[in-house]
């Protein structure tokens, strides 16, 4: 490479004109030529070297250099390689020059310590040896040039021959996928929905695929503005046994995604950032691996397309991106299966990309209610008087959790001895129109002299074991020893060393293990002794990355390459290895048609596997709907649970923290999404939890919950300010869960998103690509919180579009710009966009009382006097509503003169016979002084009673029974 080798092979014969080469041509060359040499016999010689470059078309040319014909040279250059082409060759920690060049690599230090000094500066050593087209995708077989094979170690050796299979799915969607299909390896056992056989044509696909010879690549390009979104031609790919890489330029510096982790911004910094993946019982932190893993992301073109990525991989890896701009994947095992959907849109990415995966579960309407939950509840009467004194302040509430507290010593499927009376009060609490949640932690304790739960796993044979063996392989968790008394303030290390039992986990691959658990779930339900019965309605399935409280296993690891593999991503505690705090990578796990795997390979699918099964114990045992929130997540659990973020801290960066792990978990088609309000760790302070309060109340997932040891931060817990702002809204969230409950439809049913970044609905607004401390909820509601300690003012982006206050009504006037808003410490900003209608409900204390009252309409009209909207409702419990078609589907369309209510699906009756009393139409631009009501072309004996106010422009129709589920039209003149 950069050196042309000029070898006179057969010399016997001089020309009698002195022939010489006097010019010389490269074509090619990505960079500009800085320098040459010429040698002769290893003796450099003194030329007037010129050199000219075209960047453009990519030529340079060699003159002022006089070589004679018949006699051998070599011309050596080098090329002004920007940094930023730079790709790492030594992702390892402690690079040195020495270990750089005994990989074939350059060496330069460079003013910016975050560029690689060390730096491939040779192509990648495969090609493509036999390649294969048809009108379905490609097939090919890639070698490996053994000459240009860099120095590795044994199970870091490339392997000799891949194939790559590109398959053109859909029109929007295709698949490439790189393996060694003469040794077959472990690949994802995660179902995805593709078509049985590819179902795009030649001439509808959004996207060209092309491939590079040598060195090998790919480049998709989108066809319809030859933009390259793929680039893989780089020198870092490689495939081995325990090491595979792969780089690809990116179309932009614009990409959303990758988790789970802690990113201070939406948008992904590019200058030289690595982010880890592998799932682990981590608090949210900088650069630290958390509870999930999604390797999925998000790319916007300059031109406002989107397209998105999936690498099926589940082993360990990092992703490093580039300001080139590029990224790099280094994944430490699997195979490489990608999947790259076309959009156009950012919100046709995430709904074809929740085609792909699985859509969004649908959760009970109940759940979309306030809930509360602390770690450190001291019994069931703590509890009993948290809900009194919430019912006394008359504060919105749905669902109350209790967190390992109720359970014997932290043990599953327990109830200790302070909590014996939670059976009674949840079956009080549940009269009263509320629900309850517990919590399961998937270790179960094996120490015990008579645990059911334990004796009947070891029977089913549900445990993880050691390789090869009978053995289970034991940790040790939540569950402490029997019959001792421990001292709480010992540090946490040294109580897990004294009183913590021997913990199993088990193996949810294996079918004998979701039969075992689906009973386990039953017994607690239905226990024989009805004193004894927990009838929760949803679970919470927690530590399931699995967390461990000791490294791997008691008395340690038995693997030290798998624990410790040749290169060890980017995580948090990196030179730990990867059984910190989690289990060996040597233990055996055995999928659902037995073929045994190791957890090295399925450790990031492990809350994967549990989250399934849980939905269906608990959709068994109640017979409802109910929800599952989930710690660990991977792609596609969205299908059967929520999540929230994790143990967060009482800190102000959390706030904006949040939005971003909502915005990035609506990419990854998890849509029930939250942080714990007012945070986990460290006591919260009365402003910042104020604020949080208000914040939380636009979460989908809205919990307010803390941990052990830390002041009460329930809303009851401050003063009655802080009680009114709190219930002030919270009631502004319960009017408006009709409207938030559709858009948990349309997720479930068409993959949207539900909580939207700004980008999905403005795309063609710039500003919007970085705005992370304000969302919407779907395309109408524009949320815009206070983030910081002491302000009273919130600066709002407004892009281009109608946005009524939504206290006011009044159109703001505010299109394309930051607008600063007074934000007093009640106060939270809401906008109205024009162009839509939202279904709401007067609020009560409970959704089971919510449910029963009067709805409503607000009419947004937009520039164009129009608006329109839509309500999806069912009972709100029913298992698969929407499926068998037991729901209510309305829309709405407004114009200038009429109002239309239409039924699009009409195949359920509310008991309660729901009626829209009231309308709200903002923005309409001359007086209304008559209202009336047809109903299938007949003139409705009704006399609503109008207001019209113009200054505001609102027209307010009361005094109205329209009954839900019927059509009609109001028409006003």
């Amino acid at each position: 490479q950069n050196v042309l080798q000029m070898t006179a092979t057969h010399s016997n014969y001089s020309d009698p004109n002195n022939l010489k080469f006097e010019e010389i041509k490269v074509l090619g060359l990505s960079q500009e030529m800085t320098s040459v040499s010429v040698s002769q016999n290893n003796v450099v010689q003194d030329h007037p070297v010129n050199i000219t470059y075209d960047p453009v078309r990519k030529v340079a040319v060699i003159r002022g250099i006089q070589l004679e014909l018949g006699k051998s040279y070599t011309i050596k250059w080098t090329l002004n390689l920007n940094v930023n082409e730079r790709f790492d060759c030594h992702p390892g920690p402690d690079a040195t020059r020495e270990k750089c060049e005994q990989l074939g690599c350059s060496w330069e230090v460079s003013s910016n310590p975050a560029v690689p000094a060390c730096f491939y500066s040779s192509n990648n050593p495969y090609y493509i040896s036999s390649l294969n087209y048809s009108s379905t995708g490609i097939v090919a077989t890639l070698k490996l040039n053994s000459f240009k094979a860099r120095a590795n170690e044994a199970s870091t050796a490339p392997i000799s021959t891949l194939q790559l299979e590109v398959k053109y799915h859909l029109n929007n969607m295709l698949q490439f996928k790189i393996y060694d299909y003469q040794s077959p390896r472990y690949e994802v056992p995660v179902p995805l929905n593709l078509p049985s056989s590819p179902m795009s044509t030649n001439r509808e696909r959004l996207y060209d695929v092309s491939l590079q010879i040598k060195p090998f690549g790919i480049k998709i390009r989108r066809k319809s503005t030859q933009t390259i979104i793929w680039d893989s031609a780089l020198p870092t790919f490689t495939f081995s046994d325990m090491f595979i890489q792969i780089s690809t330029r990116l179309a932009s510096q614009y990409i959303y995604g990758l988790g789970e982790a802690e990113h201070p911004t939406f948008r992904h910094n590019m200058n030289w950032h690595t982010w880890g993946m592998f799932t682990r019982d981590q608090p949210p932190a900088y650069k630290m691996n958390s509870y999930g893993y999604q390797p999925f992301y998000m790319a916007l073109e300059e031109d406002g397309n989107a397209h998105g990525v999936l690498l099926l991989n589940s082993n360990a890896m990092d992703v490093t991106f580039q300001p080139t701009p590029a990224l790099t994947y280094r994944t430490t095992g699997g195979i490489l299966d990608f999947y790259m959907v076309l959009g156009p849109t950012p919100e046709l990415v995430v709904q074809e990309y929740t085609e792909l995966v699985g859509r969004p579960v649908m959760p009970a309407y109940w759940s979309l209610g306030f809930q509360l939950c602390r770690y450190g509840y001291e019994s069931d009467s703590d509890i009993a008087q948290l809900v009194e004194q919430m019912k006394a302040a008359q504060i919105p509430y749905d669902v109350q959790y209790s967190d390992i507290d109720y359970m014997e010593r932290q043990v599953d499927f327990t109830i200790g001895s302070r909590f014996a009376g939670l059976p009674a009060l949840i079956n009080k609490i549940k009269a009263e129109g509320m629900r309850f949640i517990i919590i399961l932690d998937p270790a179960i304790s094996a120490n015990e002299t008579d645990y059911p739960a334990f004796t009947r796993g070891v029977e089913n044979d549900v445990f993880m074991k050691w390789p090869d063996t009978n053995e289970i392989l034991y940790s040790k968790v939540w569950s402490f020893l029997p019959n001792v008394q421990i001292n709480d303030s010992l540090p946490h290390e040294t109580q897990v060393e004294l009183y913590a039992a021997h913990a199993a986990f088990p193996d949810f691959f294996r079918n004998s293990t979701v039969e075992w658990w689906k009973k386990e779930i039953l017994e607690v339900y239905n226990n024989t002794n009805s004193s004894r019965s927990l009838k929760f309605d949803g679970l919470w399935i927690d530590m399931n990355e699995p967390a461990a409280f000791v490294n791997g296993a008691v008395g340690g690891c038995r693997n030290d390459l798998l624990n410790n593999p040749p290169y060890m991503p980017h995580l948090g505690s990196r030179s730990a290895g990867l059984s910190f705090k989690t289990s060996c990578m040597e233990a055996q796990q055995h999928l659902a048609d037995g073929t045994p795997v190791r957890h090295y390979d399925v450790h990031n699918l492990y809350g994967w596997s549990q989250t399934k099964p849980t939905l269906e114990a608990l959709q068994s045992v109640t017979g409802e709907r109910g929800i599952v929130i989930t710690r660990s997540t991977y792609p596609s659990s969205g299908r059967w649970a929520g999540h929230w973020l994790g143990d967060n801290t009482a800190a102000w960066d959390q706030l904006a923290k949040s939005i971003v792990g909502m915005l990035e978990f609506s990419l990854f088609g998890i849509s029930y999404t939250g942080a714990d309000i007012c945070g986990f760790f460290q006591d919260a302070e009365y402003e910042m939890c104020l604020r949080w309060m208000q914040l939380g109340a636009f979460y989908p997932f809205s919990r307010n919950h803390n941990g052990k040891g830390t002041r009460r931060q329930d809303p009851v817990a401050w003063n009655s300010t802080f009680e009114d702002i709190s219930r002030h809204v919270l009631t502004i969230r319960y009017a408006l869960l009709p409207y938030l409950y559709t858009l948990m439809h349309d997720a479930h049913a068409h993959g949207s998103t539900v909580v939207r970044p700004l980008l999905h609905e403005f795309v063609e607004d710039r500003n919007t690509w970085d705005i992370d401390e304000q969302f919407l909820w779907g395309p109408a509601l524009l949320i815009s919180p206070v983030l910081r300690p002491n302000e009273r003012t919130v600066n709002a982006y407004f892009p281009n579009a109608t946005w009524y206050d939504f206290y006011t009504e009044v159109d703001t006037g505010f299109r394309g710009q930051y607008q600063i808003l007074p934000a007093p410490l009640d106060h939270i900003n809401l906008h109205i966009r024009g162009g839509h209608i939202l279904p709401w409900q007067n609020p009560s204390n409970t959704t089971f009382y919510s449910r029963k009252n009067p709805m409503g309409l607000t009419v947004a009209l937009d520039e164009a006097v129009f608006a329109q909207g839509h309500l999806y409702w069912d009972d709100g419990v029913r298992i698969d509503a929407y499926e068998d078609g037991v729901y209510l589907l309305t829309s709405f369309t407004a114009n200038q003169t009429a109002l239309d209510i239409r039924v699009v699906h009409q195949n359920y009756t509310d008991p309660n016979h729901l009626v829209f009393t009231d309308i709200r139409v903002l923005g309409m631009p001359t007086r209304v002084s008559q209202v009336t009501v047809t109903q299938n072309g007949d003139l409705m004996p009704s006399s609503p009673t109008v207001t019209y106010s113009s200054t505001k422009k609102t027209l307010t129709i009361s005094e109205i029974r329209l009954s839900l589920g019927q059509n009609y039209t109001l028409h006003w003149s």
